[in-house]
């Protein structure tokens, strides 16, 4: 069965690259192209999944549209905030059947060194966050490495592993960086980036390194794809493209 998408974003560079990700692929329709001031009400009836890859002060209001226009979300716009994810988690409750994902990065390395970085936390005694992206990018930290620095958090704490040790007493300009439940996130802003994360883990005498590097916006499209092709199966809202792939 053919799936009916619809992107919000197009003109930008996502979402043109997914427009054409979605046109090259046989099981899917391109049946609409919004940007900004478009209706999204209006893709009621005409789309099965919408793609936004709008912007931070768009997203959550367009989340909304579709679910009361009956149609399935996949976000890959950042900037959310759990109070914005608990408003959707209520409003997707009320609409019963259609399905969120809200993906902080589609590039499957992407995904799996969080899964990785998860996996490893407890057994090594510090562990910290860098993310490089480009000086256009709009918030900081990026969505994955505030997802990244959550899971290891909730992984660390699941495996009754104490508070990572740093005696900083004094840090005027933050310097030590982004505090999320208890991980340290950094970020850099560098003209030539594209997206990059390092996951530092230590333990005394040795270093792991956890990297993952986008090069091309091309590398996204494979996740974009099998979300669309699998979010209607998962209703209700989700968080991380993980939550789609068996790890």
């Amino acid at each position: 069965m053919t799936i009916r998408v619809a992107v919000l974003g197009a003109a930008g560079r996502m979402g043109a690259t997914t427009c054409e990700a979605i046109e090259a692929a046989p099981d899917l329709d391109l049946v609409a192209r919004l940007d900004a001031g478009d209706d999204v009400a209006a893709l009621a009836g005409r789309a099965d999944v919408a793609v936004d890859f709008t912007v931070p002060d768009a997203t959550e209001a367009n989340v909304h549209a579709l679910l009361d226009a009956g149609v399935h979300a996949v976000v890959g716009t950042t900037g959310w905030d759990d109070d914005a994810i608990d408003r959707v988690r209520e409003h997707a409750a009320r609409t019963p059947g259609v399905g969120v994902l809200i993906a902080p990065n589609f590039a499957l390395s992407a995904v799996l060194a969080m899964r990785f970085a998860a996996v490893a936390a407890p057994l090594f005694a510090s562990v910290e966050v860098v993310e490089m992206h480009h000086p256009h990018k709009v918030d900081a930290p990026s969505g994955t490495a505030i997802h990244t620095a959550r899971g290891i958090a909730q992984a660390r704490a699941d495996a009754g592993v104490g508070a990572m040790k740093d005696a900083t007493e004094t840090d005027p300009r933050g310097a030590r960086g982004a505090d999320y439940d208890g991980v340290r996130v950094h970020a850099l802003r560098l003209e030539g980036l594209v997206a990059h994360e390092q996951i530092f883990l230590t333990n005394p005498g040795e270093l792991l390194t956890i990297r993952t590097d986008t090069f091309d916006r091309s590398s996204y499209m494979p996740g974009v794809l099998l979300a669309v092709r699998q979010v209607g199966s998962h209703p209700g809202v989700s968080v991380g493209l993980d939550s789609f792939v068996d790890l």
